[in-house]
């Protein structure tokens, strides 16, 4: 019982801690499954291992409550192989908590992982078919195993999984009657079974149109901060040059939109433009005097690129790096193409975008904006 208690806080810790996850498609009706599964059931001790394993089958209806903790319900029955009259020897009814240790200990990208472990604990009503008048016709039983999950197709809709598993009637021993009228609810290895079965799930599609959970794209507080002390720089051009006022106060009235913006909603979607043949989309990230790697601020405008290359499996992106005229020619022109290589391999290995639909080259020092500072960019054009 202190075993099961545990169990029940471990799951309740778990699903509190992933409520503060950043995710979506978890309404009620969301990230429901149901599968079926079949294999072996035999008793642990005073029986021959294979001689006495008899088939077991049964279905299961999940809910994925976070990335972490699954709550479901089975039903499951073992064919009777005695000499009953009975073709089901026992059914097994009840409740079952599911602990993803993949997504408990290396987190969760957004995306199921093709192998994830998960592990599992389960109570439910235990009834015999059997006229023996030793054993009890109604009884609880609890589960304790393993789950090996493979997440099938792109969508990971389909999931195949084996799962090793101990099951104990947790009242009394069925070799002598007095002990099993007597006997009060413990875990004995004389009264379980070792259960080895295989199954298959089908996860119902969510509102987010997806079979899974998916993370919200909301603001990066690294980016509203970087906004921030842009708007701060501009304030102190303000009390300088009475010429540039009128044009500085627009940038600063825009720059104050797109933090309010990035405060109150959601991420902005990305300017489309129509071309005649082709839909091109552009998408800046800006780096510090001499860097080279992406900052934490404009991550948002590479996940942009990589929504939309994961939505238009026909699309591509150039990424032309550039940088500001200080330093030597030779300098610059390294730096700009470490800046398209940059955004690149992000793509590459945190969105996990195919090498074969980006390019990515160094274009020496830029001239597309008056603010030479400006110029330290890569920009990404995707093209369909």
């Amino acid at each position: 019982m202190k075993k099961c208690i545990f169990l029940c806080v471990l799951g309740i810790s778990a699903y509190t801690a992933n409520a503060q996850t950043l995710i979506e498609g978890n309404r009620i009706w969301d990230n429901w499954s149901v599968g079926v599964r079949g294999g072996a059931l035999t008793p642990l001790t005073h029986s021959a291992y294979f001689k006495n394993a008899r088939p077991t089958f049964g279905i299961e209806i999940n809910k994925q409550m976070t990335p972490v903790f699954a709550l479901g319900f089975q039903g499951s029955a073992a064919v009777n192989f005695t000499s009953s009259p009975t073709a089901i020897d026992a059914t097994d009814i009840g409740v079952q908590g599911k602990f993803n240790l993949m997504n408990l200990l290396g987190g969760y990208s957004g995306v199921p992982r093709l192998f994830e472990i998960e592990a599992l604990a389960g109570m439910g009503w235990l009834h015999y078919y059997a006229s023996r008048p030793v054993i009890r016709q109604n009884t609880w039983a609890t589960r304790f195993g393993l789950n090996l999950n493979f997440n099938l197709a792109q969508s990971k809709a389909w999931t195949v999984s084996l799962r090793p598993a101990v099951v104990y009637d947790m009242e009394g021993d069925f070799r002598e009657i007095e002990k099993a009228r007597t006997s009060s609810n413990h875990f004995n290895v004389n009264h379980g079974a070792f259960e080895l079965t295989a199954g298959l799930a089908y996860h119902f599609k969510t509102s987010s149109g997806d079979h899974h959970l998916s993370r919200i794209k909301g603001y990066d507080q690294a980016e509203v901060d970087g906004l921030n002390a842009s708007v701060n720089a501009l304030r102190e051009k303000l009390n300088g040059s009475e010429e540039d006022k009128g044009i500085l106060a627009e940038e600063n009235k825009a720059l104050r939109q797109a933090v309010d913006s990035l405060r109150n909603g959601p991420l902005p979607e990305p300017k489309v433009l129509e071309g005649e043949k082709t839909r091109i989309l552009e998408s800046v990230i800006t780096f510090g005097q001499g860097k080279t790697s992406v900052d934490a601020s404009q991550w948002p405008n590479v996940e942009r690129v990589a929504s939309y290359l994961k939505h238009h499996a026909g699309a591509k992106v150039s990424i032309k790096g550039y940088a500001s005229p200080e330093g030597s020619i030779e300098v610059n022109e390294r730096i700009a193409r470490q800046r398209a290589e940059a955004v690149k391999k992000m793509l590459v290995s945190k969105y996990r975008i195919d090498e074969s639909r980006i390019t990515a080259e160094g274009q020496g020092v830029g001239n597309m904006f008056a603010e030479p500072d400006w110029n330290r960019v890569s920009i990404c054009t995707l093209s369909e």
